[in-house]
């Protein structure tokens, strides 16, 4: 989604800013809502983090220092009762100074389906500020929430969403509430509003179970080659998730919505049973929807095994740069997934990848340069394009690779577990398209949304510029949002955390 600015909203001088978001994936959360938020259109943004991140020799810290980050000290990491009224104090005198200030009332980042209940520290913060400023009738806080919604958080050249909200604007005069001293409810109610808002925009589920299969009825409902926005998707899957999760409610007024809970429970079932299925037979949904000849499954495989040689072998040379990268990131990722547990340890895996990844390309393009003194200008210049073309080749490579595997096992399937599958599907289908009218969806979701167009991530309108867009070599135009640098479909999550709070 396009960077929303500040300044949209300013409309005073005295106005401060508020960035709340979900806290899902670590310091890739910072990094990403810095880049989001053009440094043109904005003071300095304040971060902030856990203080046991602070004071490290290690790359990480020195990040997170140099950045003028603020430390915040969570009651978990000490023994002793924690005080962080001084770094509260900085925070107030950074917004009254304009700078805008990063929170994640979360508290915490952990890889976990759901949204953590939000601590109350943001609604204290503006009450302070308020406050502080209750003789200014002029003096504004913009509470600015956003959500982060990471298609899979853990894996490379996977998708992101960024949802920026409508501001919550708070005022002396318009919020005496808010002024000490201040009633407990109405911290509460600020932060029961921030909870809203933040998990209106992503995908907030009570288990991994209910992600898996309502990214399954997405996928029914849109299929394979919908040309849908990444926004698009998001909002399809939270539609699916938001009506699937009713049925785990005891109390659902008739008048909410048309589908009683035995028939959402029996979906629910039957959709599972269906994504077991295909992930069993490692085949997508579009394989069953759109059955192949035999002869079209064999000339397809050959095309594909051509195109994944040429471009293996097109990317050799690159390959050989990447070769010492790949292989730090898998020593650290694999030696990080054995330090504790996955809702502890997963949210940092791409913080890993980043850093590790970095360290070794450094190492990589330092030494081909050096090794090719002589020259070492030229060389210094034409690696990282080498490593750049070869990611690009690589990335279509594997997308190749994994089509291939896709139409084999769809050849091996047989005749009567396909025909099986096939009509497992079409009442499934019925099923989903049902919901989804229900749910308000569009009733023919590759014309809506091929018409309601978008160009972000590579999508295009028309049908030549969608083909050259294939070759573009900054990203690969996807089909499917789920897609990531892997010869396999993400479908499963891990278990042993879904039903962690």
């Amino acid at each position: 989604m396009a960077p929303l600015s500040l300044r949209t909203y300013q409309s005073s001088r005295k106005r401060v800013y508020l960035v709340c978001a979900n806290h899902s994936n670590s310091l890739t959360d910072a990094l990403l809502l810095v880049n989001a938020i053009p440094s043109s259109q904005r003071n300095m943004l304040r971060l902030t983090a856990k203080s046991t991140q602070f004071g490290k020799k290690t790359f990480t810290s020195w990040l997170i220092e140099s950045a003028g980050t603020v430390p915040i000290h969570r009651r978990k990491d000490f023994e002793e009762p924690v005080d962080n009224s001084e770094n509260m104090l900085q925070l107030i005198k950074a917004l009254e100074t304009g700078d805008a200030v990063c929170l994640f009332p979360e508290g915490m980042s952990r890889y976990h389906p759901t949204i953590a209940p939000l601590k109350t520290g943001v609604a204290r913060l503006i009450s302070d500020v308020l406050s502080r400023n209750s003789n200014e009738p002029d003096f504004e806080i913009a509470l600015l929430s956003c959500s982060i919604t990471y298609m899979h958080r853990q894996h490379w050249r996977s998708d992101v969403l960024i949802t920026f909200h409508e501001p919550m604007i708070f005022t002396p005069k318009r919020h005496p509430e808010l002024l000490k001293p201040v009633d407990y409810n109405a911290i509460r109610a600020v932060t029961d509003q921030l909870y809203q808002q933040i998990s209106s925009g992503t995908i907030d589920s009570p288990s991994w179970d209910l992600v898996r299969i309502s990214k399954l009825a997405a996928r029914i409902y849109a299929p394979l080659g919908t040309r849908m926005t990444l926004g698009d998707h998001v909002r399809v899957v939270r539609a699916f998730l938001e009506a699937l999760k009713i049925s785990d409610s005891q109390h659902v007024e008739p008048s909410q919505f048309k589908f009683d809970r035995p028939r959402i429970l029996q979906l629910r079932s039957e959709l599972k049973a269906y994504q077991d299925e295909l992930a069993q037979q490692g085949l997508k949904d579009d394989r069953i929807r759109k059955p192949l000849p035999r002869r079209v499954l064999l000339y397809r495989m050959m095309i594909r095994a051509s195109w994944v040689a040429f471009l293996l072998l097109l990317s050799i040379p690159g390959l050989c740069l990447w070769f010492p990268v790949f292989a730090t990131i898998n020593y650290i990722v694999r030696n990080h997934k054995r330090s504790g547990p996955v809702f502890d340890t997963w949210d940092e895996i791409t913080q890993n990848k980043l850093v590790g990844g970095l360290a070794s390309g450094l190492f990589v393009w330092c030494s081909v340069a050096l090794l090719t003194f002589p020259i070492g200008m030229i060389t210094g210049l034409l690696v990282p394009v080498c490593m750049w073309f070869s990611m690009r080749w690589i990335e279509d490579g594997i997308a190749a690779g994994r089509a291939f595997v896709s139409l084999y096992r769809l050849l091996m399937l047989g005749k009567p577990k396909l025909k099986a599958l096939q009509e497992q599907r079409i009442r499934l289908h019925g099923q989903v398209m049902d919901l989804a009218l229900a749910l308000g969806l569009p009733p023919d979701p590759e014309t809506y949304f091929a018409e309601a167009g978008g160009r972000e991530k590579g999508r295009v309108r028309g049908q030549w510029e969608s083909r050259a867009r294939y070759f573009s070599i900054k990203r690969r135009r996807k089909r499917d949002w789920n897609e990531s640098l892997r010869l396999y479909d993400k479908v499963d999550y891990p278990e042993d955390d879904s039903n962690l709070g």
